[in-house]
């Protein structure tokens, strides 16, 4: 039987983390030229304005994920967001419903601060990825934030 999956705000600098995004850092990587890769590193993450959860299971780091609070701009309608940055969950864990609670996680510490709208930017051929957001709401919108819309990234929206 598995142990109960826990979800909280955590610093994003420890070894155990570190090497969870390096392995998200590796396989984005392997899909997508550098200059097509848009991840904050540890340091970004360690930002006032981003909140960073972590997943456990039985103690042991299972997933990530991230909200970056951003202001409004015309993009956004000139509504401010909160945009999702560094999901990941084991490729052993996937499947049991991790990512969809991360999300959600991610999704309630922008509405207890007020934020109604959130954004991200996911590569095409992150197959998962697609599937995970569009199955917890989120829609097909076009690119913001000054990312490019390169036909190697896809932009999604979700009213919270």
């Amino acid at each position: 039987m598995s142990a109960e999956i826990v979800i909280r705000r955590e610093s994003p600098d420890q070894p155990e983390v570190a090497a969870l995004l390096g392995a998200l850092d590796g396989y984005l990587a392997s899909l997508y030229p550098p200059e097509a890769n848009h991840i904050l590193d540890v340091q970004a993450l360690l930002a006032p304005d981003v909140g960073f959860f972590v997943a456990r299971e039985g103690g042991q780091l299972v997933g990530t994920g991230a909200v970056r609070r951003m202001a409004g701009e015309p993009a956004s309608g000139g509504v401010s967001y909160g945009e999702v940055k560094r999901m990941m969950v084991d490729p052993a864990r996937r499947g049991r419903g991790i990512g969809a609670r991360l999300l959600q996680a991610l999704e309630d510490s922008l509405r207890a601060e007020g934020i109604t709208l959130a954004l991200l930017e996911t590569g095409r051929d992150q197959a998962e990825a697609v599937r995970l957001y569009e199955r917890c709401g989120y829609s097909r919108r076009t690119a913001f934030g000054g990312y490019p819309d390169n036909g190697l990234s896809v932009f999604y929206g979700k009213r919270l």
